[in-house]
């Protein structure tokens, strides 16, 4: 919709309850970890994006530099910001549009559900620098997650290969993610569904991916 400035995507609920690692996810990859899942490719998406004039960047990521002495690098993910909805019908058929933020909440704790292991988040009044934060953000980055040489045929777009369409943990092949970094070594991945916020698994929702308003040049855009 380019007077709206968005993208809407065909998706359904595939999940209404527990921990997250994705809000969104393609079509039969990581639906057990996403809030939602898509119908189009990622690369699809890429796409529309850049359709409207959106830019990538790339995602968080450790890069080897140097020629001499090599050493590796963190890189920090970057791209243009994109504002994350999910458009649900409520009883009297009326589309409303809710941040995604509206469905996510943080937890205490983490179970492992392989080994059992519990996380403890850090007290909510310890500073953590980016990565502290109270709420959900609904701003994402466009990453546009990157391409990976395949022999002689086309190269690969790594997110359609994952499934990593919006994250929240930090993969490095993700299309959209967060603009801080976020693992389950740091214990940062402390998300999970709001309770009774989503409709059923199975139902057919709108993702929408808005560029956000930003000031350039002195008007807004």
């Amino acid at each position: 919709d380019f007077d709206k400035r968005c993208v809407d995507l065909e998706a359904k609920v595939c999940l209404d309850e527990g921990f997250l690692e994705l809000i969104a996810c393609t079509k039969g990859s990581k639906e057990y970890e996403s809030i939602v899942a898509v119908s189009a490719k990622a690369m699809h998406i890429h796409t529309a994006l850049l359709l409207l004039g959106v830019k990538n960047g790339n995602p968080a990521m450790r890069k080897q530099v140097g020629e001499e002495e090599k050493r590796w690098v963190d890189i920090p993910p970057r791209g243009d910001p994109i504002e994350v909805f999910l458009v649900t019908t409520n009883k009297n058929g009326k589309a409303i549009e809710r941040p995604i933020s509206d469905f996510v909440v943080r937890s205490g704790e983490r179970v492992d559900k392989v080994e059992g292991a519990v996380t403890t988040a850090l007290n909510k009044t310890e500073k953590r620098g980016d990565e502290k934060k109270a709420r959900l953000p609904h701003t994402f980055l466009f990453a546009g997650s990157s391409l990976r040489d395949n022999g002689p045929g086309p190269r690969q777009f790594l997110a359609d290969l994952s499934g990593n369409v919006i994250s929240i943990a930090t993969f490095g092949d993700e299309l959209l993610c967060l603009p801080f970094h976020q693992t389950q070594e740091n214990d940062a991945l402390m998300w999970r569904i709001k309770r009774k916020s989503l409709p059923k698994v199975g139902t057919k929702v709108t993702l929408r991916l808005r560029l956000k308003k930003t000031q350039i040049s002195g008007t807004n855009k």
